[in-house]
């Protein structure tokens, strides 16, 4: 009997973030600059034949189990994943078991949840014998989220974890374009090495601070707007710099990036998130941000590589964890392997 393993990767944003949540893509097309890392969301689906389904994810001392033909109820147990197996229909099978886990709590700001996601869509279509391309398993895994559970947020998330790589996206009212960046070799190395990421120790609900930012939008609150349309530009010009090499350039435009972001709402930063970006300054970094809706996560920076060093005993000392990181190329990747118990 084969086994269904997935992984998807997570993702940094370096720009644009906001532009993809509604209502801003409707009323003035949004675009996010964003590349996949080596982080994972990792999956395996197990048939069985007693026409039970049981979820079990490592990271929580949860689990959830119930008959394959009986109606799910999304009781905030697990809901994520009993969504993705009510959204395709996994529940005429003769049952199966998922085992999950991710290199990233939720509310990390790394995606990991709409990663967790796509791994879930692709693990039982998989199990279903259909194929999906990117755009549909990201759309799947937005209905998902955004539309069975209302959960609060974006699009981006979906698509970077579906397609993975570099890419800048645009959003506007009826469709999403992912636009891959061809960026050369020894500028994506030189990137790698010069970027840092940063464990703040405390993770977020981004949903609240999405809503805060969505109702300041509504009542056309000037700041937020001009966030919003500060992030696009932004990510244009983050955009290019890439595409040229210009990574120096890149740094600042990161910098100029957080401070727009922070225009969006009063909730994205924090005392001790601005302490933490003030001391890094000082130690050599020359940009950085938050990596998702703000409020806790990681923050990410990018120094100078001679400096990252000292930017990083800075951030240690300060009683955050600095990781380094590898970008990934590929998204949601899925195989077939013996189940072990069995041979």
């Amino acid at each position: 009997m084969a086994i269904i393993r997935a992984k998807t990767p997570l993702r940094i944003s370096f720009a644009g973030g906001g532009t993809d949540v509604p209502p801003y893509p409707e009323r003035y097309g949004g675009c996010v600059l964003n590349a996949t890392i080596d982080n994972f969301a990792w999956g395996s689906l197990r048939p069985r034949g007693d026409g039970r389904i049981r979820i079990e994810p490592a990271d929580l001392d949860l689990e959830v189990e119930f008959k394959a033909n009986e109606e799910v109820r999304l009781d905030g147990k697990l809901d994520l994943a009993k969504a993705a197996v009510k959204r395709l229909r996994a529940l005429d099978s003769l049952g199966f078991e998922i085992f999950l886990h991710c290199d990233a709590p939720p509310g990390s700001g790394l995606g990991s949840s709409s990663a967790l996601v796509v791994t879930l869509v692709g693990l039982v279509l998989e199990f279903k014998g259909s194929a999906s391309e990117p755009y549909a398993l990201a759309k799947l895994a937005y209905s998902i989220e955004r539309e069975d559970l209302k959960i609060s947020g974006g699009l981006q998330d979906q698509y970077a974890a579906a397609f993975g790589g570099f890419n800048f996206m645009e959003f506007d009212k009826d469709r999403v374009i992912v636009n891959p960046l061809r960026i050369r070799r020894a500028t994506l190395n030189e990137l790698e090495h010069n970027l840092l990421l940063c464990y703040t120790g405390t993770t977020r609900r981004s949903d609240h601070i999405i809503d805060d930012q969505t109702s300041r939008l509504i009542s056309n609150e000037g700041d937020t707007l001009n966030g919003l349309q500060q992030q696009k530009e932004l990510a244009v010009s983050m955009k290019n710099a890439l595409l040229t090499g210009k990574l120096t350039n890149f740094g600042d435009l990161l910098h100029s990036a957080w401070f727009a972001k922070k225009r969006m709402s009063d909730r994205i930063s924090s005392p001790v998130i601005d302490e933490l970006y003030e001391e890094a300054r000082k130690a050599g970094a020359i940009g950085g941000k938050i990596t998702g809706a703000g409020g806790g996560g990681y923050m990410m920076f990018y120094c100078e590589f001679e400096k990252k060093h000292k930017v990083a005993a800075r951030l240690r000392a300060m009683g955050t964890i600095p990781t380094e990181f590898a970008f990934e190329e590929d998204g949601l990747q899925t195989w077939r392997t013996n189940d072990s118990r069995l041979t």
